[in-house]
């Protein structure tokens, strides 16, 4: 029996040797093309030429114009906006130009009688007071600046004085007409009785004018209000100031 088996035994011996070699042979050749695709150096391709991009068309506006006429949300709309011109700012018109009555001075500057309308109730005014909407900046001479909202007037005392046809001036505190007071009063045409010795129209706060043909001596003393008489080179000034 076992010499049956020993032809097997070598055949299957023949058989192992001859497979062993076969992967010895193979593994040789694989590392053999391993070792040349190692070794074996590839060149680099030459890198494309650089190319610069066209420019971009220019955009025109005239190829969107069917965008502009073909609106989403209205139907007929016009691509040409018309624009309304503003409406021309209309100034204020100026007010009134106050009316001046005259000018006087009693030692502490000038006192100017004036009111806002011809037959408006007219009141002393000093420079930097207002009247009315107007306010009295300077007194150049014979010109009086007036300033309102920003803007300066000038005019010249014979332009504001009362016109003809205006009414008599209202007294700021007696129901009699007021006095037109000025620096070089002029002598009445006709004889005037005697004024009665009292206080005449307020100029200032305790100071109040005196009502022309008052010869009453200077210290009377009536109402509250005591009678000065100060001498100047134009004549003299006649006030009542408060007895204080």
């Amino acid at each position: 029996m076992r010499r049956k088996l020993i032809p097997l035994n070598l055949a299957l011996a023949a058989l192992i040797a001859a497979a062993a070699w076969r992967i010895r042979d193979e593994w040789q050749s694989v590392q053999a093309r391993r070792q040349t695709v190692v070794s074996h150096r590839i060149a680099p391709a030459p890198a494309p030429p650089a190319s610069t991009p066209p420019a971009p068309p220019v955009v025109q506006p005239s190829n969107y114009i069917e965008v502009a006429q073909k609106a989403l949300f209205w139907k007929d709309r016009n691509p040409q906006v018309i624009l309304e011109a503003p409406a021309p700012v209309q100034e204020k018109p100026a007010p009134p130009l106050p009316v001046l009555y005259g000018v006087m001075d009693i030692g502490d500057g000038p006192i100017l009688m004036m009111s806002e309308k011809g037959a408006a109730r007219h009141r002393g005014v000093r420079v930097g007071e207002t009247i009315g909407e107007y306010k009295l900046a300077a007194l150049e001479g014979e010109a009086l600046v007036l300033n309102w909202e920003g803007k300066t007037v000038r005019k010249k005392r014979e332009e504001l004085a009362p016109k003809k046809d205006d009414a008599p001036p209202v007294a700021a505190d007696t129901g009699r007409p007021a006095p037109v007071v000025t620096s070089t009063p002029s002598a009445p045409s006709q004889p005037q009785s005697p004024a009665k010795s009292e206080p005449g129209v307020e100029l200032t706060a305790g100071v109040k004018a005196c009502i022309p043909g008052d010869t009453s001596p200077a210290g009377t003393v009536v109402d509250g209000y005591k009678k000065i008489v100060t001498p100047t080179p134009f004549g003299n000034q006649c006030r009542w100031e408060a007895v204080k």
